[in-house]
Parts: C-alpha cells; sequence; structure tokens
C-alpha cells in the first residue's frame, strides 16, 4: 500500500489547478463528484486542437480530416474504455442531462400511453426529470423505493416491474451517498419482462473498471469531465436498441446510431480532451493492450480512493454532532463518496469556512434532489459531501478533519501548524 500511496502522490504534479493557494493554504479538491481537475496533458490536447485541427468535420481538407479522426478515434477509445464492442456504439453530447432528454424525448414518441417506466428514490435528477415528464405522454412512471439506509427496496423493484414496463432507468452509484446499486440484479429482473435497462454511471464510471458489454445494459450514461476531462456527455447503446428509437435530429444528420442522437456541431476540441484523459487513466495500468491497461489502471485508482474515502469516513463517524448519510458500514462497497450533516449548522456555512482554508466541498442536494428531499435535509440546506479523487492525499484529509472539528468546537483560529 505504501508503494501505491507513493506512486498516486508522485502523479498530483500532473495537475496545475492543484498548485493554486487560497489564502494562504495549497488547495484541496474534495469535489470530485461535482467534477475533477483535469492533468496537464488534457489541457494540451484541447489548446493542440485548436492550434492543428481546428475545423468542421467531413471536409476535403486536412484541418477537417484531422477532426474526424479526433472524433472517431475518440469513440473508439471510449469504447474500449467502457467495454463497448466499438465505436458504433459510443454517441457524444453536450452533457448526460441533454442526452437523456434525448433519450426520454424519443422514447416518448415510441410509446404508447399506458406503457411503463421504472425510476428510483436514489437516483440523481437527470435519470428522474426526463422520464417523469413523460407522464404527461400517458406514460406511467413507477417509484421504486429507497430505504433509510441508503439502499434501494429490490423487494420492491421486483413489485414494479411488470409486462407493461419498456424501460428501467436507474443509477449505478449515487452521487449523495456513495451507494452502488445491483444493476446485474436488476438486469435479470428486466430480462424476465423484456424491458430495457438504462443506467445512469456518471458517478460509477470515474471510480471503477465497467464492462457494459457483460452487464448487458440497453443504454449506459456518463460524462467525461467526471473522469478527469472536458465537459462531454457520452451515451453508449447496444445500437439495434437506439436505431428502434424515433430521436430527433435534422435531416442532414445520418439516421442510424450512434450520430442519430448527435444534434448539430459536436465540441470537437473537447473531444480530443476526453481522448488524452482515457490515455491519462491507461498510464496508472499494466497490461499487453489498451483494455487490459484501463481495466488494471481503474482498479489501482480504485484501491488507492477507497483508502482515503476510509480515512475519511472512520474519522468524520467519531465526531458526536455529524451525521454520515447512507450506508453506515465502511465493510459496504461505495464509491468514495460522503454526504453529512452537522447538527446546527447549515451546510452553506460548513462549505464557506472549508473554503476558507482552501477546502473545496459541496452542499446542498447535488442535484440528488429526491434522496436528499427523502433523508428529511433538503428543507435544512441539504447536506455537505467531499469526495475523493486520485489526486486527494491523506495530508488533505487531516486538513480536512481539522477544519471539520475546529468549526463544530467554534475555534476558527488558524488550521496551520
Amino acid at each position: 500500500m505504501n508503494r501505491l500511496f507513493e506512486k498516486m502522490l508522485s502523479r498530483r504534479d500532473d495537475f496545475p489547478s492543484l498548485k493554486q493557494e487560497i489564502n494562504g493554504y495549497p488547495l484541496a479538491y474534495f469535489d470530485g463528484p461535482g467534477g475533477t481537475q483535469v492533468p496537464q496533458s488534457v489541457i494540451n490536447a484541447v489548446s493542440d486542437y485548436y492550434y492543428t485541427s481546428n475545423a468542421n468535420f467531413h471536409g476535403n481538407f486536412i484541418t477537417s480530416r484531422r477532426t474526424d479522426q479526433v472524433v472517431e478515434g475518440t469513440r473508439k477509445k471510449i469504447a474500449a474504455f467502457l467495454g463497448a464492442d466499438g465505436p458504433e456504439n459510443i454517441s457524444y453530447g453536450h452533457n448526460m442531462t441533454t442526452l437523456n432528454f434525448s433519450l426520454s424525448r424519443a422514447f416518448g414518441s415510441w410509446l404508447n400511453p399506458g406503457d411503463e417506466i421504472v425510476i428510483t428514490q436514489l437516483d440523481h435528477e437527470a435519470n428522474r426529470g426526463p422520464w417523469l415528464a413523460l407522464r404527461e405522454n400517458g406514460i406511467v412512471v413507477r417509484e421504486v423505493a429507497l430505504l433509510p439506509d441508503g439502499l434501494l427496496d429490490y423487494n420492491d423493484f421486483e413489485n414494479k416491474i411488470n409486462e407493461k414496463t419498456r424501460l428501467v432507468a436507474m443509477g449505478y452509484s449515487s452521487n449523495v451517498t456513495g451507494t452502488i446499486n445491483n444493476v446485474p440484479l436488476v438486469r435479470k429482473m428486466t430480462y424476465k419482462t423484456g424491458a430495457m435497462l438504462l443506467v445512469d454511471a456518471v458517478h460509477y464510471v470515474p471510480h471503477f473498471p465497467l464492462d457494459v458489454t457483460a452487464l448487458g445494459v440497453d443504454f449506459l450514461l456518463c460524462s467525461a469531465y467526471k473522469f478527469y476531462g472536458p465537459h462531454i456527455g457520452i451515451l453508449y447503446s447496444n445500437g439495434e436498441n437506439l436505431n428502434r428509437l424515433p430521436t430527433f435530429n435534422l435531416r442532414t444528420q445520418l439516421q442510424h446510431a450512434p450520430y442519430c442522437i448527435e444534434t448539430g456541431t459536436l465540441n470537437h476540441a473537447a473531444i480530443a480532451g476526453v481522448n488524452a484523459a482515457i490515455d491519462y487513466i491507461e498510464t496508472f495500468g499494466e497490461g499487453d493492450s489498451a483494455r487490459s491497461r484501463m481495466v488494471s489502471a481503474m482498479k489501482e485508482i480504485n484501491r488507492y480512493e477507497d483508502a482515503v474515502y476510509k480515512n475519511i469516513f472512520k474519522k468524520l463517524k467519531t465526531i458526536e454532532t455529524l451525521t454520515i448519510i447512507g450506508p453506515s458500514d465502511i465493510k459496504v462497497k461505495k464509491a468514495p463518496t460522503i454526504s453529512f450533516d452537522i447538527a446546527g449548522i447549515n451546510p452553506s456555512d460548513v462549505c464557506n469556512y472549508l473554503g476558507e482554508q482552501g477546502i473545496c466541498a459541496w452542499n446542498g442536494h447535488f442535484y440528488g434532489i429526491r434522496p436528499t428531499e427523502i433523508f428529511g435535509y433538503l428543507e435544512k440546506g441539504g447536506l455537505t459531501r467531499v469526495g475523493v479523487s486520485v489526486y486527494n492525499t491523506m495530508e488533505e484529509v487531516d486538513r480536512l478533519i481539522a477544519a471539520v472539528t475546529t468549526l463544530i468546537s467554534g475555534r476558527q483560529g488558524p488550521l496551520r501548524d
């Protein structure tokens, strides 16, 4: 483990934004769940695109052809990263939310009144709102219950899925509690009725290796800015099902997967950055193929992040006036994300104070508005959330715990030694 820590610490300098100081404190960025910082190689890739390749695609000149190579080459790289069969399974979008609204609009035109969709109470609103909107079309949207321990009620899941269910939309991991949902179990349930399965993996992909083919999902969404890349939404689909949907686009667009859900000119420079982000992740792994190195890298990243996360979890649990939301057993496998409440202190005040110490954390509902509401914290200003990324350190954990402890004790003096 010491060797792993030394390896990760040596890579911290890859992130130029972390060299900043706030009020004399080095920046400690614990808002990976909201979006990670990017390494210099990603910044270079975006910049280089503008230097060498800036053009629209499908033209008969050199910069346009380079753009085609960037766009299609990155599809191939994303496919390898997610375990997809090939680039024909990968679509781009402005962000995950936009892609999901495009999917829901297409489903709304394809489904009939009385057809059913199942969502969950644990999900990010981007995987709830687009489907709830289809109630206006006569589609029945059922909601799977969230249990007090932060886990989904799988008995309720089984009861909600029936012969009328056409789609189940669920998250792989909660960006509020870190809970990892049992997607393989739900996939088995959907097979029994022929329902399609859509998975929001935005909060899962940055922390764990993924094999969409083995998982058997019909659609899976993620966001590159959560795994050290630019702001781009990504859709995996098994092309057959995407081709079944009446996606909305211009007649100038190719009318088949993966292009049929893409609208207008893409953000080519950001796509170049996504390519570089996956290349960067791959450097953490070992293996004789790009895919094996990617899987190895994600296992290594997860092993490190899990150790840092557990250190935060154990120390926060010792604070009497602090409540951690979600699964309380540290042995439960989770994404390295912790949301908590401090009795008598508004989450906004917590994050303001942490920010003065150069510690970046988020407050509110994190677009997980339904679970925050169910846990009873929405009207209280939400929660405070910290998340671990590959660049966070144990030293930063000590600073975080010291700052929280000092805030609670009312001693808001300097936290430096």
